[in-house]
């Protein structure tokens, strides 16, 4: 669906198709993982891909549209560090009630369901567990693809929203819903993770409704706890101490605030009913919109020179630096698009029909970026030259060259895990950009590591 304002890719699922860590479920799955018996550290739950990027609940990825609507999988939640405690109200502004509570629109609190910490301030909260806190927002920003650094945008005035993501989820509907590993509290509709690409210390919003049930509030012989929605909150990265549990009920409205995003990790336990959700951010677009990757491609492909009577390439500078940023938007492309969305699978593609063409142009000119790799290798390789600066080349060559092999193996390796194989063809990743040894179409092979050898054996020879 084409996006009213710039448009941004939306990952079919709620959470950051890179740091979630449990859950492949209709509407959000954080990364498949595996609980060691000893109940060792949740680092453990993320060593397997991300398949939250596919389904997930209240969030947007790093590339994605600025308004869209997302089916059964539910909300995303690709999104940088939010605003930190989790209140509610009824307000349409930033929030400022300061506990843990959600208020209906209609003014009328819900009454708590079994949830003895509920009371407790989130303020208080985070005070006391500030040891258990890990700032692992650095570490896990970068995601797989090439990172630029700047300084990140802070939210320091009034808010302007500018991602509205629309979801639908019906628990009946889904074949297999996983129970949420660490604390009982239910089936989870999305994993633990955190939201990305959000401005700095910007609140996030979510109008919760939930369908009425023909047969009654909860259905016979379950627990009143569980029948309905319900967010849950954890120490990030931590599955020793407690987590907090915030019933919802249909008209409810919470938002997450200060740097609780950052801190902690949430989840969404699925109901006894379908429940709708809009979901409002203030995303960061300094990098990740099409406009933005167009313009970094155009970059690129500026030292790029095509002879308009043979068609033969050659570059049109030989300067490190400038070499370097080009084999870097190269991965940027690879990594961060082209991977990241045919990882969605086919079914994602058909939903989002606008993104075929300019999906298709960013593969073009990839492919344009690894002929000139090409050429900076037979530069590289070419006898003559001065020795400094054609080690000063290899060496740029020789680290972009060994990131991008690491990376493909990485996607490669996620992309025919064994959950993977578990999906129906549709929704299953596609390992796409790939090709055979033998592709005459493509200027360099898949697997880089003879390439790899020959530019080291270069470098060890002078």
């Amino acid at each position: 669906m084409k996006a009213e304002g710039e448009a941004k890719l939306v990952e079919e699922g709620e959470t950051e198709s890179k740091h979630s860590d449990d859950s492949k479920n209709s509407e959000g799955g954080d990364s498949e993982s595996r609980q060691s018996e000893e109940g060792d550290t949740e680092s453990k739950h993320s060593e397997e891909w991300d398949i939250e990027s596919k389904h997930s609940e209240e969030g947007c990825s790093g590339s994605k549209q600025e308004a869209g609507w997302e089916t059964e999988e539910g909300e995303s939640s690709q999104v940088k560090p939010s605003e930190g405690s989790f209140a509610g109200v009824s307000e349409h502004s930033e929030g400022k009630c300061p506990g843990w509570t959600t208020e209906a629109f209609s003014g009328t609190k819900p009454e708590p369901v079994g949830l003895e910490a509920q009371e407790k301030p989130v303020a208080q909260l985070k005070h006391s567990l500030s040891d258990y806190h890990i700032q692992d927002r650095e570490e896990h920003a970068g995601g797989l693809g090439c990172s630029q650094t700047s300084p990140p945008q802070v939210c320091t005035g009034p808010v302007k929203f500018n991602v509205t993501l629309l979801n639908y989820m019906d628990p009946a509907q889904m074949s297999h819903l996983k129970e949420e590993p660490y604390y009982g509290m239910g089936k989870m509709a999305v994993g633990w993770h955190h939201d990305e690409n959000l401005i700095t210390h910007s609140p996030v919003a979510v109008y919760n409704y939930s369908c009425h049930d023909d047969k009654g509030e909860c259905s016979e012989g379950s627990s009143v706890e569980k029948a309905c929605w319900r967010i849950g909150l954890k120490v990030a990265w931590d599955i020793h101490t407690p987590g907090l549990m915030l019933p919802l009920e249909s008209g409810d409205c919470y938002y997450m605030r200060d740097d609780l995003n950052n801190t902690h990790q949430h989840c969404v336990l699925a109901g006894e009913t379908a429940r709708f959700s809009s979901t409002h951010r203030v995303a960061e677009c300094s990098k990740g919109t099409l406009t933005y990757i167009q313009s970094r491609c155009q970059e690129a492909l500026s030292n790029l020179h095509t002879d308009p009577e043979t068609g033969s390439h050659s570059l049109v500078t030989l300067q490190p630096t400038a070499l370097q940023h080009c084999e870097e938007i190269h991965n940027e492309v690879e990594f961060e698009w082209l991977r990241q969305y045919w990882f969605q699978g086919q079914r994602y593609a058909r939903f989002c029909s606008w993104w075929t063409r300019p999906m298709e142009q960013l593969e073009k000119d990839w492919k344009l970026m690894e002929t000139m790799t090409m050429l900076f290798l037979a530069t590289v390789e070419e006898e003559g030259q001065a020795e400094e600066r054609r080690r000063e080349m290899a060496e740029t060559l020789l680290s972009a060259l060994t990131d991008r092999h690491q990376q493909r193996q990485t996607w490669r390796d996620r992309c025919h895990s064994s959950l993977a194989q578990t999906l129906p063809p549709e929704e299953a990743p596609v390992d796409r950009p790939f090709w055979g040894v033998d592709d005459p179409g493509m200027p360099l092979p898949f697997d880089l590591a003879d390439i790899i050898s020959r530019v080291e054996s270069l470098l060890w020879r002078m």
